[in-house]
């Protein structure tokens, strides 16, 4: 017993001085969205103040359009993850049942991908989505977001699909089942770890996507949050820093409550994925 806890002391000194890096810029952004306004640049700075202004999140709520932002955010996120992993599913599992020609070069393909950034297709995509009359349309970001993470998505789902024995779709054949059964009472049901680990990657990265959003949205009505947060900065003669920082707070919540909520699937099926 003293020697686990000795070690995990051990742990914890190691672990100490990467935790402080990583908490800093919240607690940076969180006592900065809490302190009065007057007291943002004292010099020397503090950590300290004088009291704690939680008016400060109710007062940027109305003044920045936070909840509009949020709903947005909200729709574009979790839309674009739902349809990267209907679009994704089928892939994954036929690139881990079947084989068929030209595979390797579409995993070449997926892996080619990946390398590209999103900033280099930017005036492509946009002439696509005016050609398309999605320009300031939500939905762009929807299918913009999708692809750009179904890449990711399939390579996830494929390698866990590897992991799954087809000796349970086989004997489900056995018994009278279709494919599109087997698939949907007894694939799916066993990948859940795996989706919902993808599912909480594609909802990140869309959540907080910035240049494509930024590019495509020319309505502050449909800005999504890291745009309206990006708007209360840019081009402005005085920054409300304590505004900027209560929407960064709160822009934060939905993230930290879905790692949260979904944890023990995260750590499974990330831990199970890279097994075979």
């Amino acid at each position: 017993m003293t020697t686990k806890l000795t070690r995990s002391l051990i742990y914890w000194a190691l672990l100490s001085p990467l935790m402080v890096v990583i908490l800093f810029p919240f607690g940076v952004m969180f006592v900065t969205a809490v302190r009065p306004r007057e007291e943002l640049f004292v010099y020397p700075p503090t950590w300290g103040f004088s009291e704690f202004r939680w008016e400060n999140f109710s007062e940027m709520w109305v003044k920045t359009n936070f909840g509009g932002a949020l709903l947005n955010s909200l729709y574009v996120s979790v839309a674009a993850t739902v349809v990267a992993l209907v679009l994704s599913i089928p892939a994954a599992y036929a690139m881990s049942r079947y084989r068929f020609a030209g595979k390797g070069a579409y995993r070449t393909f997926l892996l080619m991908t990946q390398m590209m950034s999103p900033i280099v297709l930017v005036l492509g995509l946009f002439r696509l989505m005016m050609s398309l009359g999605l320009v300031n349309d939500l939905n762009s970001l929807v299918l913009t977001y999708a692809a750009f993470n179904m890449a990711f998505t399939i390579w996830m789902l494929q390698s866990y699909f590897n992991s799954i024995p087809r000796d349970l779709e086989e004997a489900a054949w056995m018994d009278g089942a279709s494919h599109l059964t087997s698939l949907v009472r007894i694939f799916l049901p066993l990948a859940v770890p795996a989706m919902v680990v993808t599912a909480i990657f594609t909802f990140i990265n869309s959540w907080n996507e910035f240049v494509l959003a930024l590019t495509m949205m020319r309505s502050s009505e449909d800005f999504t949050l890291p745009v309206q947060i990006y708007a209360q900065v840019a081009g402005r003669y005085q920054v409300e820093w304590h505004h900027v920082m209560a929407a960064t707070v709160l822009a934060t919540v939905p993230v930290a409550i879905m790692f949260s909520w979904l944890q023990r699937y995260l750590i499974r099926g990330m831990a199970l994925g890279a097994v075979k």
